[in-house]
């Protein structure tokens, strides 16, 4: 099936990475904001005034324009907020891009993997995303953005405080790094919650990716989302070598546990992935929650080596292909032929097309006998 896109370059997500067996994604964010200015996330909830909207339109020319004078810029795509629909809000959101703050401007690069927010909590908000267990390449693609706009925007600091931000836990470096894991085999042999609270004792976040999970993970999939606190304690490369043990840890957990499963629960684990495979391949209306269930059962038996002919990159961006924003964009944008009865009903006609984007996905999958 031929997709639209929105963005000129091959999403990052589609590409593949460092122990992506476990590791989904890495995600690094520097926070920032212009000297002379007040800092976006202390007037949020004070009326607008013509004052404050002067600034942030300042604040956003001023950014712009310094992307504008990066060797690269070509590649920088700067999008006022005002110019999106909600449609592409949504998505932005679903890539990771955005979150419930508001913004009043937007730069992405062509492939989706760098990005940076004006006037969010902050005045500059750079993230850059890579596949699999990646700190330090995502760490040096912030810094280089990070570099190139010092060179004609002032950044608000100081020699105690190091960054100043609307948060005091943005402060000192200003970074923030966070990785998806997928941990299927920790959750199925009961252990996920002793691994969690580990990480936590050690400083760390750790959340639930998609919500709730509704069989053997707390968390949808058994996706998770480890995240760094603190932008105050320790350096950059503190945080950084404190994030990639963490990841180190868990690839060899979930690696560990998934050989015990293999070994001592296979009937058990065949049951879980034949029954999702099943499913995508017999349905005809695909529910997103459904989705993202047989999605990390698919890849569990992938990296178990129960089923071949797919690819964890393959996978992985499936759990963006199927996002509902993502399904809408392609509805608007394509010519899709639907059954009578469903093609008035955009939650249905969205269901079917993420069945259909599944299966053709997994047409090429075979079970290793």
């Amino acid at each position: 099936m031929t997709e639209p896109t929105l963005l000129s370059g091959e999403p990052w997500y589609t590409c593949c990475g460092t122990d992506n067996d476990v590791v989904v994604s890495t995600r690094v964010r520097f926070a920032r904001n212009l000297a002379n200015f007040q800092f976006p996330g202390t007037t949020k909830n004070l009326p607008q005034t013509s004052l404050r909207k002067g600034d942030y339109d300042r604040v956003r020319t001023l950014v712009f324009d310094s992307f504008s004078h990066l060797e690269n810029a070509d590649n920088f795509h700067l999008v006022n907020s005002e110019a999106l629909d909600s449609l592409g809000v949504k998505i932005l959101e679903e890539r990771g891009v955005i979150d419930e703050s508001a913004v009043s401007g937007i730069v992405m690069r062509s492939d989706g993997r760098l990005s940076c927010l004006v006037n969010s909590v902050d005045h500059v908000r750079i993230a850059s995303f890579a596949p699999g267990l990646s700190c330090e390449s995502v760490f040096e693609d912030c810094r280089t953005i990070d570099g190139n706009l010092q060179k004609t925007l002032q950044f608000a600091a100081s020699f105690d405080f190091g960054y100043l931000t609307a948060s005091i836990h943005d402060a000192g470096s200003g970074m923030k790094l966070s990785l998806r894991v997928h941990l299927p085999s920790v959750s199925f042999s009961g252990e996920v919650e002793n691994i969690l609270r580990g990480l936590r004792e050690k400083g760390l976040s750790v959340t639930s990716v998609y919500g709730a999970g509704d069989d053997y993970g707390m968390s949808l999939g058994s996706y998770y989302q480890i995240a760094t606190i603190s932008s105050f304690t320790g350096s950059e490369i503190d945080q950084i070598a404190s994030l990639e043990s963490a990841g180190r840890y868990v690839v060899e957990t979930e690696r560990k546990f998934r050989s015990k499963c293999t070994e001592n629960k296979p009937t058990a684990v065949h049951n879980i992935i034949l029954r999702a495979f099943a499913s995508a391949k017999f349905s005809v209306l695909m529910p997103l929650r459904e989705s993202i269930g047989i999605i990390s059962a698919v890849k569990w038996g992938l990296d178990m080596g129960i089923i071949r002919g797919i690819d964890d990159s393959t996978l992985c961006g499936l759990l963006y292909r199927v996002q509902s924003g993502h399904l809408e964009f392609l509805l608007k944008n394509g010519n899709f032929a639907f059954e009578n009865d469903i093609k008035d009903n955009l939650q249905q006609k969205t269901e079917r097309l993420r069945a259909l984007i599944l299966q053709e996905s997994f047409e090429k999958i075979n079970f290793v006998s």
